[in-house]
């Protein structure tokens, strides 16, 4: 097998200076990248923005003989973003790889979040990706590569109990990595997502030692830098990751039931169990493809 390489590609990492970013960032740049080590320095609540960790960063990895640049600007807003792209433009002449791993945390129950807990969340993690990736691709356009990985999260595809904001900002994510990959396909930007499960300070009190314990940094980076590779040629996809554990997560469609007339309530009632069956359930590649299971369901001859 191959060795899986960098040499000559730059990467930027958001939120770089410690956790999953680091980890990124470190092993990116041992493969022979050279790399952007984004971050505010904020704590985990988004507050109190700091450059000690993207210093240490950047440090060690040229310590370790690697090559890295820091940037100390904010993913949420489009001028924040710009400039962490121009960062890698001034300091390695290009960008190939966007890594969007900036995050904050501000747990509360529905009844009780604020205002300012959905906005803040939204814009670090779902506005920041945007925004970052935004600014980048006009240069993966124009070198016609690219890779994106974005940072999900179980909490947004499945659920999770008092995080409702970071759960809306981490399903939106999905959707803008399905998209993207669909716009930059022609021009060899693959983009993907992954939905870690790792020990770092925005899971520090939220995990048990036992798991902590198991789920370090350095299990999920291997993903996120093979999707970031020439080597993967995968796209539109999302990942679970965390502790050793690989695996594809999926969005499937049912194959459901039709009515030739409007339905009544009754009606919908007694075909429940078919319409929530999952047996023969699909996968679509983009929305063109599940039109077009509701066009075949309901036996319409678009030529007509």
């Amino acid at each position: 097998m191959s060795e899986v390489g960098f040499e000559g590609r730059v990467a930027i990492v958001t939120g770089a200076g410690g956790g999953l970013g680091r980890s990124h960032a470190m092993l990116l740049a041992s493969r022979g990248a050279k790399v952007v080590v984004n971050d505010l320095g904020v704590d985990r609540h988004g507050e109190n923005p700091g450059r000690d960790r993207v210093d240490a960063t950047v440090a060690e990895i040229i310590a370790s003989g690697g090559e890295a640049a820091p940037n100390y600007d904010g993913v949420h807003t489009p001028d924040g973003a710009a400039a962490i792209i121009q960062s890698a433009i001034d300091a390695f002449g290009k960008v190939d790889i966007v890594i969007n791993n900036a995050g904050i945390l501000r747990d509360k129950s529905f009844m009780n979040l604020e205002d300012d807990d959905l906005d803040a969340l939204l814009k670090v993690h779902l506005y920041g990706a945007f925004y970052v990736t935004r600014a980048a691709w006009t240069h993966l356009r124009e070198q016609n590569y690219g890779r994106v990985v974005n940072t999900s999260s179980g909490s947004g595809i499945y659920g999770n109990f008092g995080q409702s904001n970071y759960s809306a900002a981490k399903m939106g994510l999905v959707g803008l990595t399905r998209t993207l990959a669909l716009e930059g396909a022609k021009y060899g930007i693959h983009v993907n997502a992954i939905a870690p499960v790792a020990a770092s300070r925005m899971t520090e009190d939220i995990l048990p030692p036992v798991l902590l314990e198991r789920l370090g940094p350095e299990w999920v980076s291997p993903l996120v830098a093979f999707l970031s590779s020439e080597s993967c040629t995968d796209t539109g996809r999302v990942f679970a990751v965390g502790g050793g554990y690989y695996s594809r997560i999926a969005i499937l469609e049912g194959v459901g039931t039709t009515y030739d007339h409007v339905p009544s309530l009754e009606e919908i009632a007694e075909r429940w169990s078919d319409i929530t069956s999952r047996e023969g359930a699909r996968e679509f590649a983009n929305l063109g493809e599940q039109t077009g299971g509701i066009v075949t369901a309901l036996s319409i001859d678009l030529s007509a």
